[in-house]
């Protein structure tokens, strides 16, 4: 789309020219457009590992980890049950990887 040096009106094409509704600027033959877009290459995406994804807070047990013994887990909370009932605690022990929950 073309646009009037003049008035800025959008141009209409007549025959072989752009004509100008308001002003009736015309041109002289076709202008020829020459579009061009600068690509820039992305950043990568780091993915993050299993190990380097703990963000949980780690707190120390009553009863150590059935499979290691170990004291220390990290430990989050699910709503797993309707909504008037408690949640559901879950630990992983921060030594062996072992995952369980525990309900009240």
């Amino acid at each position: 789309m073309e646009f009037c040096p003049k008035c800025g009106a959008a141009l209409f094409q007549k025959g072989k020219k752009d004509v100008c509704p308001r002003c009736k600027y015309s041109t002289k033959g076709k202008i020829k457009l020459k579009v061009s877009e600068k690509i820039e290459e992305k950043n990568r995406v780091n993915i993050i590992s299993d190990k380097d994804s703990e963000i949980y807070p780690v707190v120390e047990l009553d009863k150590p980890c059935e499979k290691c013994g170990h004291k220390k887990a990290y430990f989050w909370t699910l709503q797993t049950r309707s909504t008037d009932e408690a949640e559901t605690k879950f630990f992983k022990c921060t030594k062996c990887q072992n995952t369980w929950r525990e309900y009240r």
